[in-house]
């Protein structure tokens, strides 16, 4: 899962100042009104009415219906479980994103069954691309593609599957950020930003298809640095960008940190992770359990393309919440693994 989101000094004043396996599971690890315990979908993160409809804007998400939470809601109602079963719905039932993260034989095939099965239903799915060579600087999700032609030939293949329908694209949380960040010496920074322009135009070449490139979170790299990272890296040819994908930051913080950044891009429009912050960031300072499955959290607004904001174009649940970000703690299991003590906790579930 994204890993790491160290903020340096200079990103916490920033926030202070603006108030802020298989192809198919393998997932990579605010709300002003602190929806504490509640487990549901939040209200509206921002308090706004009306705005101009976003790029996304008559686009109904597709809940796929499957994965690891639909499993287990399904196992639970088999053995009577109400309780645990209501509270694990609440995340089984929404639109969630379908994660492309290796190149095991038929992902592909998935990709195109994925559009085609939401075209039938009159929706359109989310996808999020994270297969890039070093992918998460050999942390938890380390992996990826064995070099730059395989991850380019890898690319082609998804996108091409996607033709002739619609789909969103999240492209590979923390790519950008981290080797902003440093986990890259300069020339591998500069080869991987080209790799991620090489990946945002094979997508943007797909009619229908809209693509937003990562850009972390408003806890890890300052918008003046992350900035020229991210136009290196072809953002000026993608949709927008994607805001705290696996995370846990307000959606208040990631509409003031997305709108300092969308005006050093020429007024970029942006997409924010809202799957787990519904009760903000934990554990700050604390390393690793400041992101990787953190107690006391909740889900956060529901995904919809109806966000009120002129720049924010959907909040999504990228992150498939109930699903590990890593074994960082005693009991958790690796990484995309179905961790259901922390998924009931995250659905407001008092056992």
């Amino acid at each position: 899962m994204p890993r790491g989101r160290r903020p340096s000094p200079a990103v916490v004043a920033l926030c202070a100042a603006l108030l802020l396996g298989t192809v198919a599971w393998f997932v990579p690890g605010g709300v002003g009104t602190n929806q504490a315990g509640t487990g549901g979908a939040a209200p509206d993160p921002t308090g706004a009415g009306a705005a101009p409809a976003g790029r996304l804007a008559g686009w109904p998400l597709f809940a796929e219906r499957s994965g690891l939470a639909t499993d287990e809601l399904r196992g639970l109602e088999a053995a009577g479980r109400t309780g645990e079963a209501a509270a694990i719905r609440r995340i089984a039932d929404q639109p969630t994103a379908a994660w492309f993260a290796d190149d095991a034989p038929g992902y592909a095939d998935r990709a195109g069954r994925l559009v085609r099965a939401a075209a039938a239903a009159g929706r359109v799915p989310v996808l999020s691309v994270y297969f890039v060579p070093g992918r998460d600087c050999s942390g938890h999700s380390g992996g990826g593609a064995r070099d730059a032609a395989a991850y380019r030939r890898w690319v082609g293949a998804v996108a091409g599957a996607l033709a002739g329908h619609r789909a969103i694209v999240v492209l590979e949380p923390d790519a950008v950020a981290q080797a902003a960040e440093g986990c890259l010496d300069a020339a591998a920074a500069a080869d991987r930003y080209r790799l991620l322009g090489a990946a945002v135009d094979a997508f943007r070449a797909v009619p229908g298809v809209r693509v937003y490139l990562d850009a972390g979170n408003p806890t890890w790299v300052e918008p003046n640095r992350i900035a020229p990272a991210l136009r290196a890296s072809g953002i000026d040819r993608a949709h927008g960008f994607a805001l705290n994908v696996a995370n846990f930051e307000h959606t208040a913080d990631n509409i003031a940190y997305g709108t300092t950044l969308s005006g050093l891009l020429g007024g970029a429009h942006f997409v924010v992770d809202t799957s787990r912050n519904g009760n903000g960031p934990a554990l700050k300072g604390a390393g690793d359990r400041h992101w990787c499955n953190p107690p006391g959290r909740a889900l956060g607004a529901a995904p919809t393309v109806e966000t009120g904001h002129p720049l924010v174009d959907a909040y999504l649940w990228i992150k498939r919440p109930g699903e590990s970000d890593g074994a960082c703690t005693a009991g958790a299991p690796p990484a995309g693994r179905w961790y259901q003590r922390y998924a009931l906790e995250l659905a407001g579930h008092r056992g």
